[in-house]
């Protein structure tokens, strides 16, 4: 017997998954009422090159809880989640993949664990059905979470969550177009919980994730929401500075104890590695004044919606305001 939630709200990213999308809502359509007696489905295709906002509209017209949002391009899958989660209407979000991989019929456990008294569950593969590059790739990407999210948070991080609606508003006014939505759920709460879920293969269509894709994600993810980077950086010339001493220190002595050395170049050396050593940790520290100032001046929009089609396959213009 699970526990019934007074309305639930399913996001979902939609990128070229025509195949997959009925088969999805069809599912849904089974399991949420017995769930909850407030529901809707927001399906947000990121810039489809199939047919896929055609299958959206269509479903919209067949469920009146389906709506189906219409991005300009193509923005990623984590700024069509955030666009999907700010249209979102009901007490509990629950987002998951176009793809068939997390099944739907696995969302009662993350609301189970959610009534618990958590704000947001992950849904943890039991056993993720990848390739071998898809997998590395993966936990590369959990390992620069880590330095945002924490170790174990990170560690069970996944595409299939369940969160309380109000932790968005920790991230109302955010419009960076660099969203990690795992991120901005950590800028609202620590109460988080994870369990495990069934993972099933993808059977229509291919992964849109490259390892390439994976490792550019994991790279803009570190730069963009964590300074790591430049403490690296930071740790670096003060190594250099460090080296530098000795090695000056070595120099000194050698001449006071033995009389001698080669002409000149040991104390050049030893000079350049200093003040290299010292340029790289001043270039740290005003790149971490840099850094704060980056994440506090960013106003691009994170999305941009063309379409918003309602239950019944009603539809609005959106204006182009960079908010949707």
């Amino acid at each position: 017997m699970h526990a019934q939630t007074d309305s639930v709200s399913v996001v979902v990213p939609v990128y070229n998954s025509e195949g997959s999308l009925p088969e999805l809502v069809a599912r849904l359509a089974s399991l949420l009422p017995r769930l909850s007696a407030r529901y809707e489905v927001i399906l947000v295709n990121d810039g489809s090159r199939d047919r896929s906002w055609e299958v959206v509209r269509r479903l919209a017209q067949e469920y009146d809880w389906v709506r189906g949002i219409n991005l300009m391009r193509n923005y990623g899958q984590h700024n069509a989640l955030l666009c999907g989660i700010r249209a979102a209407q009901h007490e509990v979000i629950v987002t998951m993949d176009d793809d068939l991989q997390h099944p739907p019929e696995e969302i009662p456990k993350l609301l189970d664990k959610l009534a618990e008294g958590f704000d947001v569950v992950y849904g943890t593969p039991q056993q993720e059905q990848h390739g071998f590059w898809r997998d590395l790739a993966s936990q590369v990407t959990k390992l620069a979470l880590q330095s945002t999210m924490g170790a174990e948070t990170a560690r069970n991080q996944s595409a299939f969550r369940a969160f309380r609606t109000k932790v968005r508003d920790a991230f109302a006014n955010y419009q960076s177009p660099y969203v990690l939505i795992d991120v901005l759920l950590t800028w609202g709460t620590a109460n988080f919980a994870a369990v495990p879920v069934r993972h099933e293969p993808r059977r229509i269509g291919v992964s849109n994730y490259t390892f390439r894709r994976l490792m550019l994600h994991a790279l803009n993810m570190v730069t963009s929401f964590s300074a790591v980077p430049l403490e690296l950086a930071s740790l670096i010339g003060f190594g250099f500075t460090l080296f530098g001493l000795l090695v000056l220190a070595y120099v000194i002595g050698r001449y006071l104890i033995q009389g001698g050395s080669v002409p000149g170049f040991p104390f050049l050396a030893s000079i350049i590695a200093i003040f290299s050593g010292a340029q790289l940790f001043a270039l740290g520290i005003i790149g971490e004044y840099l850094a704060r100032m980056h994440f506090r001046m960013m106003d691009r929009p994170a999305y941009v919606m063309r379409e918003d089609v309602t239950g019944a396959g009603k539809g609005k213009e959106q204006g182009d305001d960079g908010t949707g």
